[in-house]
């Protein structure tokens, strides 16, 4: 089987060949491998984005040449050479194991996995010179080979929008990873390296490389999101001419998810690359990203599976609003319009979320929204599941948002003053009802006449309210008794009165 493998490299060119090569075909040279790449891995590449996903060799050339030995290390080599074995050690990672079976192949994936070591080992202290386009070619042919696959359909049978309802769920992890954790150290060292040309390389790190990466996050293995969402930092950060792209393919990702599926394992990776990218966007924000927010970014907090990225949400979503405060209230507008009506764990979170909004905020963005903000408060706080109550009254806890309120206590107290109330009379969690008298309080302290002429309002409010429903029951026996003075004739309605 060893030999099998190793015949799978293509051979040292024996003289004769050597001497034909420039009479005959040189598709196997350096040079003509990179001109198959460029005509591989350009803008062609998108049209054939579906065989891409089935065929790794769709992706990049095969024809990728090593003159030398790959067993042979690095160090028995002159410098030269080095570039060759390189070369010629990444053709021998691209024979592809099934690592299902751990008692098949043993020998093979051994060699395989001690050729992985050596070639991190080898890019890792690589600085004498720049890799070459072959070296370059050779190793997105190798990446594709080994890394972009089709997950199998058990990978998204049971899958809930990478967890919502299945937190408790074990992860999946992949047979393989031993390998494939490798080969992803191996990328990452690869496109770090300062002995990388972003100018070459961009050829072939292209679109459709880029696009195989990204569907590689829907991966059930949280240990090849967290290198995949390292290694496409990296990309972002090495390739400036790719990033308008990436950013629209992770927006084109976040779509499907909302409006479509609702269903992808990557969604907090992705959006944590987001956190890093939008702490770089200059001032003023371009409208491309005020768009971003507004499409994307508020959406995201529609799905029932919002608590798995929630955190890595929010922080996007901050820094927005630190980047420009007049964007809170657009924000906030955002949240009331998503705001969870029947999940209670949620409306904990947007809670949360809209206290870290509200402490940046300023008194210009408040007064723009504190009118729905403040009746979908009264609606929490009156809530009868505790931790929804308790977590809207700790607003009361934050000195920045109390003085909000204290500037605009004329408005915003006869809005909340009834849901306080009903807490006070009726509510059946201590908790709450301690909060609940705090609070109160609180608003006394701040102007007590106000405070009354609420409470006399509130008690005229439910006063009327009281005697129009009188006047509905009293219509009702009315009803009842005309009905039953009436004699019952053929198919004629009968009233029953209630027991």
């Amino acid at each position: 089987m060893l030999k099998q493998f190793l015949s799978k490299l293509p051979r040292k060119a024996s003289k004769s060949d050597s001497d034909e090569s420039p009479r005959g075909d040189s598709s196997g040279s350096p040079r003509a491998a990179g001109k198959n790449s460029r005509s591989h891995g350009g803008n062609e590449g998108g049209k054939t984005s579906a065989g891409k996903r089935n065929s790794s060799a769709a992706v990049f050339p095969t024809g990728t040449v090593s003159l030398i030995e790959p067993l042979v290390p690095f160090k028995d080599v002159s410098s030269s050479e080095k570039m060759n074995l390189f070369v010629s050690k990444l053709s021998l990672c691209c024979v592809a194991f099934d690592f299902t079976d751990p008692a098949k192949n043993v020998v093979e994936k051994d060699v395989k996995r001690r050729t992985l070591v050596e070639l991190v080992d080898f890019v890792s202290s690589f600085g004498s010179s720049k890799f070459s386009e072959p070296a370059i070619l050779a190793m997105c042919r190798m990446c594709a080979i080994n890394l972009f696959r089709v997950f199998p359909p058990n990978y998204r049978a049971n899958n809930r929008g990478g967890g919502g309802e299945n937190d408790d769920d074990e992860p999946s992890f992949d047979p393989a990873w031993p390998h494939l954790h490798l080969v992803y150290e191996l990328l990452l060292k690869f496109i770090t390296s300062s002995c990388l040309d972003a100018k070459v390389a961009k050829k072939y790190f292209d679109h459709s490389f880029i696009l195989a990466l990204l569907e590689l996050f829907d991966s059930e293995d949280p240990r090849e999101r967290d290198c995949l969402k390292t290694i496409l930092h990296r990309v972002y950060g090495k390739f400036m001419v790719h990033r308008p792209f990436i950013r629209k393919s992770i927006n084109n990702v976040f779509y499907k998810f909302v409006f479509e599926t609702q269903k992808h394992n990557g969604i907090a990776e992705l959006l944590e690359i987001f956190g890093s990218v939008i702490s770089g966007f200059a001032l003023p924000l371009k409208e491309e990203h005020k768009i971003f927010l507004w499409r994307v970014l508020i959406p995201l907090h529609k799905p029932r599976s919002m608590g798995v990225y929630f955190q890595q949400l929010s922080y996007c979503v901050t820094q927005f609003i630190e980047k420009e405060p007049k964007l809170a209230s657009v924000v906030i507008r955002g949240l009331l319009k998503y705001w969870p009506i029947t999940h209670s764990q949620k409306e904990v979170m947007f809670l949360g979320e809209l206290e870290e909004i509200l402490e940046t905020i300023n008194m210009v963005e408040f007064q723009k929204v504190m009118v729905p903000l403040f009746w979908r408060i009264g609606y929490c706080i009156s809530s009868l599941h505790f931790q929804v109550s308790e977590r809207a009254l700790y607003l009361w806890n934050n000195d920045h948002i109390v003085n909000l309120i204290a500037h605009n206590r004329q408005v915003l107290l006869p809005i909340i003053f009834p849901a306080l109330e009903r807490n006070a009379q009726s509510h059946w969690n201590p908790a709450v009802l301690n909060l609940t008298h705090n609070v109160r309080k609180m608003f006394v302290e701040m102007d007590e006449k106000l405070f009354l002429s609420c409470q006399s309002q509130y008690k005229e409010d439910e006063a009327m309210l009281n005697l129009e429903s009188e006047k509905r029951k009293e219509a009702w026996k009315q009803l009842e008794h005309t009905a039953s003075l009436k004699p019952v004739v053929g198919n004629t309605a009968v009233l029953v009165s209630p027991i």
